[in-house]
C-alpha cells in the first residue's frame, strides 16, 4: 500500500511515525509519481491541488474534521472520509464544557479589584439550559460531557437522529429553540445552508444573559450582527475560537469589545497518537473493498 502524505511541511515530522506505527504495511511518502499511489492523507496546507493525476487513489483521508476546504474542488473525484477522532472530540467537550461552566458560574463577574462581591448565586445545572447546535460526533461529544454535570440539553439536527440525554429539535425549530438557549454552543459544519445562519433577527430572539460559545466555524455568524446584538446585551458575552479570517486580523474589533472573548482556534485538535489508527482502518477498509467510514456527502458538504 503506497500513501501519499499531503499536509503543511511541519505536520510530517508529528505524523509520519504515528501513522506508521498505526499502519505498518504501508510505504509513506511525501513525493513520487502520483499513478504509484493507492491513497492520499491529507490536510489542507498540503502540496496537492489537482486530483486529477491520482487516478489509482481508492481513499482522499482528510486528517480534519472539517472538509470545506477540499470538498469543493472540482478535480477530486476520488472518494473523501473526513475524520472522526475521539481524541479531537474530547478535547472539544472539553473547551465547550469549561466555556459554558465559566458562563453558567458567573466567573467574569468576580473582578480582582478589591470589592467584595456577594449575593450573585447561579442557579444550579439542572436549572441551566443549555442549546447545542449540530449533533454530530463534536456535538454528541459535548453533550455527553454536559449531561453528566446535570445540564438540560437541546439539541438542532440536521439527521433527526436521536442522542441519549439531548431533546433533539429539527433545523425548522431553530427559533424557537433559540428563545429558550441561555448558553448557546455552535458546532455546526460550513456549508452553504449553514453561513450566516445566525443572523441579526436570530441573535435577537436569544434570552437575556445569554452566552454564544463558538468553536465550530466561523461563518455561522454574521459578525456585524454579532457586535451589534452584543451592543445591545443580546447575547451578554460571545466566546468565538473560529473567524472567517483566521488568524483574526489584530485591528477586528472582537478584539477589543468587552463582551467578546477570543480563543486563537484551538477548541479541538487533530492528535496522532488518536487519529492514526483511525485513518489506518479506513485506508484497510478502502483498499480491502469495504464500505469507508465517515464518507463525505459531497452534495451536503461534510
Amino acid at each position: 500500500m503506497k500513501v501519499r502524505f499531503s499536509a503543511r511541511e511541519a505536520a510530517w515530522a508529528e505524523w509520519a511515525p504515528a501513522l506508521r506505527a498505526a499502519l505498518p504495511e504501508m510505504e509513506l511518502a511525501r513525493e513520487g509519481d502520483p499513478a504509484a499511489f493507492d491513497a492520499i492523507i491529507y490536510a489542507p496546507g498540503g502540496d496537492i491541488d489537482d486530483f486529477t493525476p491520482y487516478r489509482r487513489v481508492k481513499l482522499v483521508q482528510s486528517l480534519w474534521a472539517g472538509v470545506e476546504r477540499i470538498v469543493t474542488n472540482p478535480t477530486l473525484t476520488q472518494p473523501l472520509a473526513r475524520m472522526v477522532d475521539p481524541g479531537l472530540a474530547r478535547g472539544m467537550a472539553e473547551y465547550c464544557t469549561g466555556w459554558a461552566l465559566r458562563a453558567h458560574l458567573g466567573m467574569d463577574g468576580y473582578a480582582q479589584d478589591g470589592r467584595w462581591r456577594t449575593g450573585a448565586v447561579p442557579p444550579l445545572a439542572p436549572e441551566r439550559p443549555v442549546t447545542i447546535l449540530g449533533m454530530g460526533e463534536l456535538g454528541r461529544a459535548t453533550a455527553a460531557m454536559l449531561g453528566g454535570i446535570g445540564f438540560p440539553l437541546t439539541g438542532i439536527s440536521a439527521s433527526g437522529h436521536p442522542v441519549p440525554g439531548v431533546t433533539v429539535h429539527p433545523v425548522a425549530a431553530l427559533d424557537a429553540v433559540l428563545a429558550e438557549a441561555q448558553i448557546l454552543i455552535c458546532l455546526l459544519p460550513d456549508t452553504p445552508a449553514t453561513r450566516d445562519l445566525l443572523d441579526a433577527r436570530r441573535l435577537s430572539l436569544l434570552p437575556e444573559g445569554a452566552w454564544i460559545i463558538n468553536p465550530g466555524r466561523g461563518t455561522l455568524i454574521d459578525d456585524a450582527a454579532l457586535l451589534a446584538g452584543l451592543d445591545q446585551g443580546r447575547p451578554a458575552h460571545a466566546v468565538l475560537d473560529v473567524f472567517r479570517t483566521e488568524p483574526l486580523p489584530a485591528d477586528h474589533p472582537f478584539w477589543s469589545h468587552p463582551a467578546v472573548t477570543v480563543t486563537p482556534h484551538i477548541a479541538a485538535e487533530t492528535r496522532p497518537a488518536t487519529a492514526a489508527p483511525v485513518a489506518a482502518r479506513n485506508l484497510r477498509r478502502a483498499l480491502s473493498g469495504q464500505p469507508v467510514l465517515n464518507l463525505v456527502n459531497r452534495a451536503k458538504g461534510y
